[in-house]
């Protein structure tokens, strides 16, 4: 009995050692299919962004562009964007100003094209003139304008005094557009002068630059009218109360403090 009973608790061992053996390969499998398709899932994620970063890339950087022009009638007219139908199909093209389109409603016109292509996005933006879609893209290539900072600049009309004023250096003209700052102007001038004068070379005259009531000021004077400037102060205004500011050394809140008292008096 006892070698009997020895051998049956022997092979019981075995078998149980043989089915832990099993569920452990089968864990493990299982533990190492789910990490492979993780990394499979996370690899084809991460070409998938790095392949359409490269499309971008082309795509904006001109290397590569899908439409020249479209040629159609202009259906429909929003504060955003027109609808130009060609070939039975309404495409939706994004503009500085559609309203500028209101006399070609119903006729048919010429749209030069530009299509801007992001991973949730693909937009197309129309121009009247190559010249316009010309500027529009060089004003993309500048740090800190992103596509509708670059239209609503070249929504101001004729290109030829945004060129002159890039060329002479005026950045006070600059600001005057939605989204630029004094920083951003700046910035526009240095990536564009002397690379757009071939636009309408004939018709850029450069003038001497308009001064900044800002400019040549100490760096806390010059932030505190800057600051007085956004709360809507005119350059009047401040002409007024700049001498008296100027013989003081202060912080910007004390300048600021300052003038605000001056012009209440």
């Amino acid at each position: 009995m006892k070698n009997g009973l020895y051998v049956s608790f022997s092979e019981t061992w075995e078998r149980s050692y043989k089915l832990f053996y099993l569920s452990s390969c089968n864990y493990f499998s299982f533990w190492a299919t789910q990490k492979i398709r993780k990394a499979v899932f996370y690899s084809t994620n991460v070409l998938f962004y790095a392949i359409m970063e490269g499309v971008n890339l082309f795509l904006d950087g001109g290397a590569f562009s899908l439409y020249e022009y479209i040629k159609g009638t202009v259906t429909d007219i929003s504060p955003e964007y027109i609808v130009i139908e060609t070939g039975h199909i309404g495409y939706q093209i994004i503009t500085g100003n559609p309203f500028s389109f209101s006399s070609l409603e119903g006729k048919e016109t010429k749209v030069y094209l530009y299509q801007h292509v992001r991973e949730d996005n693909i937009s197309l933006f129309g121009f009247q003139t190559s010249e316009e879609r010309y500027l529009f893209k060089k004003l993309l290539g500048v740090s800190g304008i992103g596509p509708k900072s670059a239209l609503a600049i070249i929504a101001a009309g004729d290109p030829v005094p945004l060129i002159s004023a890039i060329e002479a250096e005026d950045d006070v003209y600059l600001t005057k557009f939605p989204s630029v700052g004094k920083k951003t102007a700046r910035q526009i001038i240095l990536d564009l002068k002397g690379k757009l004068a071939d636009v309408a070379a004939d018709q850029i005259t450069v003038q001497k630059a308009t001064k900044d009531i800002s400019d040549g000021l100490p760096p806390a004077l010059e932030e505190a009218v800057l600051a007085l400037e956004a709360l809507g102060y005119s350059t009047r205004e401040l002409k007024k109360v700049l001498p008296k500011l100027e013989k003081e050394v202060l912080t910007s809140n004390d300048y600021i403090k300052l003038a605000l008292q001056l012009m209440t008096k």
